[in-house]
Order: C-alpha cells, then sequence, then structure tokens
C-alpha cells in the first residue's frame, strides 16, 4: 500500500511561522500575508493617483481586513469575562491518610510526585466579556488536566454551591439575571423575580450577597467543582466525591461592595492584571485539591440529598482529604488562542472518574460541549489550547476548519469506521471493572424528596463574622429595594425560613428605604446617570 503522511495529508509541512523555506531576500522576520506572499507595503492601498479611490483588487487590504472582521468568535454565553494561565498538578499518592487506588483507578493519582500538565481558565459568570470584574457574581475555575490517559476538565466555580438543582432552570435562571430586553439595564428585580420562585436558590443569594460574591481576586478564592461525581477503583466500586480547590500559599480574600466600587474606578481589569503580574514576578499561585467522599447510596441519615447541588456537606462530618496540588507557573503566550478559544466540558473524564445522577451535572454536560461546537467550531478539539497531549486516533472526519485527519499510523485511509477487517482502529483494553449502577424505579417529572431549602442558608448566615452579616444584608437591602412588594415579601419569606434574624433585618433595612419609588435598574445605577447628567463641563461644537 502507498505510504502516507501521518497526518492524514498528502501535503508537504503545514507552513507557518516554524517552515524554514524562504522566498529570495525573505528573513525570519519578514512581514508576509496568509499565503507566505512578502508584504512589501503594509502603509497604503492601492488608488488610482494619490487622492483617487481604491480599486477592487487591494488583495492585501481585503484580506487583511476580511480577517480583522471575523478575527472574534462567538462570546460565551454566560463566563464571558476571564482569564488564565498554565501550570501543573502534583499527585500526593493518597487521599488523606489512604492509599488514592482504594477509590479510584484514574492514574493521574496514584504516584506521589507524579505532575500532569494544566490549564485554568477563572471567569465571571453573567456579565459579558468586557465587563469590569469587581461584579458581583459567582466565579469560574475551570482547570483542564492534560493526562496521559487524555483530558479530564474539572468545571466549577469559587462557591461550593448552586442557584438551581435542575437543568431545565437554567436558560431562565440566566435570562433573568441579564439585562432587560427592552431597556438593556441591569435590573435586580428580574433576577429576585426569578429567585422568589427558585426556593432552593436561598442558599446561594445568601454567598452571592455576601462578600463571598465578590473576590479580591482569581489567586486569593477557593474553587469547587459544584456537582457531585464518582471515583471507580479497579473493581468497579464507586464513591461519590465532590472536589475543592483550596489556595495554599495565597489565602482567601474577599470584598465588600465599597472596596470593589473603589478598585472598579481604577481598573476593571484588576483580577487580570493581578494574576498575570503575579506569574510574571514569580510568585506562583498555588492551590490544594481535596476531595470528599460519600458512599454511593441515598444516605437516608441526611436532611438533605448529596447530589444536590445547592447543598454543602458538613466538613466535619465528611473532611476535605488532600489528593495533591496545583501550581501556575506560566502566563499564555496569545490571550485569544488560549484563553478564549479553551473549551471546557463537564463529561471530559478519564478512566477511574465517573458522573453521578446530579441532574444538573447530567444537564452541564451535554450543554458545555455543545456549546463549544457552536463557539469555537466543530473540530474545537484540535486546537493546541484544547487538543490532549497524546496519542489520538477517531473515525471522527470533515467539519468546518479540520486542521488534521486523526488518523492512527497504519490506519487505512479508506476505513473510517468500526468495526473492520480492513486495517480500522479496534478497541482499547478495559483498564478495570466497568462500574455498573442499578436502577429500578419509573421514569418521572418530579424534583428530589429531601429539598429542605432553607436550613443550610441559616447555617451559613450564623456562620459569618458580624461584618460579613452586616454587609449582605445591606447588598440585599439595596438590590431589593428596587423590586415591587410581593417579590421583596416572598425573598423575606425565604431568609425569615433560615433565620429569623435574617428576615427580620432584610425587612427593617427595607422598611428605613425608599422602596416604594420606582427605578429602572438599581438605586446605584440610577444614582450614577443622574450624577452624569450633573457633572461634567458644558463646552461649544467644534
Amino acid at each position: 500500500m502507498k505510504d502516507h503522511h501521518p497526518n492524514g495529508t498528502s501535503v508537504e509541512g503545514a507552513g507557518g511561522s516554524l517552515d524554514g523555506r524562504r522566498s529570495p531576500g525573505e528573513t525570519d522576520t519578514t512581514l508576509t500575508d496568509r499565503q507566505g506572499h512578502p508584504i512589501t507595503d503594509n502603509q497604503n492601498i492601492r488608488t488610482v493617483g494619490s487622492r483617487g479611490p481604491s480599486t477592487l483588487e487591494n488583495y492585501h487590504f481585503l484580506e487583511k481586513i476580511s480577517h480583522f472582521d471575523r478575527e472574534r468568535i462567538p462570546e460565551r454565553v454566560v463566563h464571558a469575562r476571564g482569564a488564565g494561565a498554565h501550570g501543573y498538578f502534583e499527585a500526593y499518592g493518597k487521599v488523606g491518610d489512604e492509599p488514592v487506588a482504594k477509590y479510584t483507578r484514574a492514574r493521574l493519582f496514584q504516584e506521589a510526585g507524579k505532575r500532569t500538565p494544566v490549564f485554568v481558565r477563572f471567569s465571571t459568570v453573567v456579565h459579558g466579556g468586557h465587563s469590569p470584574e469587581t461584579l458581583r457574581d459567582p466565579r469560574g475555575f475551570a482547570t483542564k488536566f492534560y493526562t496521559e490517559d487524555g483530558n479530564w476538565d474539572l468545571v466549577g466555580n469559587n462557591l461550593k454551591i448552586f442557584f438551581i438543582r435542575d437543568p431545565l432552570k437554567f436558560p431562565d435562571m440566566v435570562h433573568s439575571f441579564r439585562p432587560d430586553p427592552v431597556t438593556n439595564l441591569n435590573d435586580p428585580e428580574r433576577m429576585f423575580d426569578f429567585l422568589a420562585g427558585t426556593p432552593e436558590a436561598t442558599h446561594m443569594v445568601t454567598f452571592v450577597f455576601s462578600p463571598w460574591g465578590i473576590p479580591a481576586n482569581y489567586r486569593q478564592m477557593q474553587g469547587s467543582g459544584v456537582n457531585t461525581y464518582k471515583w471507580v477503583n479497579a473493581e468497579g466500586e464507586a464513591v461519590l466525591v465532590k472536589y475543592h480547590w483550596e489556595p495554599l500559599k495565597q489565602g482567601i480574600k474577599n470584598l465588600t461592595q465599597r472596596e470593589a466600587e473603589e478598585i472598579q474606578a481604577k481598573n476593571y481589569s484588576h483580577a487580570t492584571q493581578d494574576l498575570y503580574e503575579a506569574i510574571e514576578r514569580g510568585d506562583f499561585p498555588e492551590w490544594e485539591l481535596c476531595v470528599q467522599i460519600l458512599s454511593d447510596d441515598e444516605h437516608p441519615e441526611l436532611d438533605f440529598d448529596p447530589l444536590d447541588p445547592t447543598k454543602l456537606w458538613d466538613q466535619e462530618r465528611f473532611p476535605f482529604l488532600p489528593v495533591g496540588k496545583m501550581v501556575l507557573n506560566r502566563n499564555p503566550e496569545n490571550y485569544f488562542a488560549e484563553v478564549e478559544q479553551a473549551a471546557f466540558g463537564t463529561g471530559v473524564l478519564v478512566d477511574g472518574l465517573d458522573f453521578s445522577d446530579d441532574k444538573l451535572l447530567q444537564g452541564r454536560t451535554f450543554s458545555y460541549s455543545d456549546t463549544q461546537r457552536h463557539r469555537v467550531g466543530t473540530n474545537y478539539l484540535q486546537l493546541p489550547i484544547n487538543a490532549p497531549k497524546k496519542h489520538v486516533a477517531t473515525n471522527q472526519r470533515d467539519g468546518q476548519m479540520t486542521y488534521y485527519v486523526d488518523r492512527a499510523e497504519g490506519q487505512s485511509p479508506h476505513v473510517n469506521y468500526e468495526p473492520s477487517l480492513l486495517d480500522g482502529l479496534t478497541e482499547a483494553k478495559p483498564q478495570g471493572k466497568d462500574h455498573e449502577p442499578a436502577y429500578q424505579a419509573k421514569l418521572v417529572r418530579q424534583k428530589i424528596d429531601r429539598t429542605n431549602d432553607f436550613k443550610q442558608a441559616g447555617e451559613t448566615y450564623r456562620k459569618f463574622e458580624d461584618w460579613e452579616r452586616d454587609e449582605l444584608i445591606r447588598n440585599l437591602v439595596a438590590a431589593l429595594q428596587v423590586c415591587r412588594p410581593p417579590v421583596r415579601e416572598r425573598m423575606i419569606g425565604y431568609f425569615t425560613q433560615a433565620d429569623p434574624e435574617y428576615g427580620r433585618r432584610v425587612a427593617e433595612g427595607l422598611a428605613q428605604a425608599d422602596a416604594g419609588s420606582p427605578h429602572l435598574g438599581s438605586v446605584s445605577a440610577q444614582q450614577g446617570a443622574h450624577l452624569a447628567e450633573r457633572m461634567g463641563q458644558k463646552t461649544d461644537g467644534y
């Protein structure tokens, strides 16, 4: 059979800046276009005379401007504003004091000192790509592990819980948090109108409107997988796990609303700048990866369902067990190629890691990979930032921007299917016994039995320090102040069920505030608009 090139094409060389072939007089730094043409004039388009009209055959200009017109891909629907860095994960070889192999056969954890390359993207959630990093919002904390068995994506937030437990509610939740579709202004009433019908969100609201809703920067915040996953050992036995990133040397720091506004007045990219500069000066941020472990059953002794992402697992009963640490020690060379095009998915797991029946996790697993194909493209996994750092051989073919063909050396180019007796790909051998959970239930549409929507919210409120509770009440009053009575009263009822003092303080704060006056958006936003009208200096036109 004729020899074939390993990348699945018969083209000699890929071109690009590292290709050694040059045209006469060309050097390493000679400017070219994407076709490889050396550019002799990058300052002037072709015109009829120096002042005359331009001509249609301005190829270099047309190529340059048409690429410029397309140099942004669609913004992420959520997590649009972000920063990222490279580093490594170093395994401890244990989970707490026990051999990690007791619980999982995932190879990246087995050997003490073993290092796995990682890329991390931090982000805000609701707001757009150029929004200030000081806004009250959860923060995304997504980690891509380039393991020897392929990629593992641990996609989570800084907070350990979430607003909802059913993925069917996610589009409505995000819509309510976004600007009004008529005025295009952020309006707290829209958000609280949704939350008033979503009692399970009370715990998350308590965190987001406290100082925990504005981390000081990306380095000094925790991370969490939020959802419940499973670990599977060599015998196919599974346990439930939750993942947590705990800052090591840099500690945890949050901002009050006033501090955030003071920072925003000077820098709306403060967290991105802080991360970049810390790594450049060698002050590499570090996090310890800890897991909480429960047996894989319903746990009737608990007053909540362990698969419920609106709940915390009590650390005193289910301690954080260290399994390794992560160090970020290298900044991206190009923001767009590495940070913007980085694509994560909750379904990206390696052998020894598995899904639980967490409903929100199941929904996220479809949504994340689906949005990457829409946003970046069908072949987004061929981009260097997303490609696994190992052998890849698939029968997937074609699609927009096919960079190379995932064909194995020796695989017949005629065989893009499996099974085949004619030089096609073959299945891998199992690394352990399959985990086979059993089910005996009807197919239904109903919420989980143990909702218990308010108990943990009250516990969190009581655990806050005095200044954190004060800040929480101030922020809630400021946001609820613009809401109409039915929404305010429903939210006060939720806070009261969480803790009587909690509800009473919000009600008293609203009674003292000017809660009856109409506003477009928040009170502070309206004040800002009025200040702009009154401030500044008049001037004549020119």
